[in-house]
């Protein structure tokens, strides 16, 4: 299984950044995949999640700035991001549980993208 992510980088306040991750390895289409975040110093969190069907989650803070979507076609997993913040900062991941697991909790992580928002 591999998760990679990319998208991320030095953006200013209120500006924009669409993360994206690229799937291997498992069965996408039928997978709930997730984004996590963490910030220095703070425990890591879940910031979207969607399912197979489209539904999908948000944390309630960023549901208003943040959306996530998949394209099963090409097994890839997006975090458009906007008007952001420098409380955004921080380390994003890519998630996704084992196949067939019952579980929506992750077993499965990208090695993360740096998102830093500038005052």
């Amino acid at each position: 299984v591999r998760l990679v992510e990319s998208g991320g980088g030095l953006v200013q306040t209120g500006g924009s950044l669409r993360l994206s991750c690229a799937a291997s390895g498992i069965p996408f289409s039928i997978i709930t995949m997730a984004w996590y975040r963490q910030a220095p110093g703070k425990e890591r969190e879940l910031v979207a999640q969607i399912g197979v069907g489209g539904t999908t989650y948000y944390l309630d803070s960023l549901k208003d700035r943040f959306t996530i979507s998949r394209d099963n076609d090409k097994n890839m997993l997006y975090l458009q991001m906007v008007s952001l913040k420098p409380e955004d900062t921080a380390m994003y991941y890519c998630a996704a549980p084992k196949p067939y697991s019952g579980s929506y909790y992750p077993d499965y992580w990208g090695q993360g993208t740096q998102v830093t928002v500038s005052s």
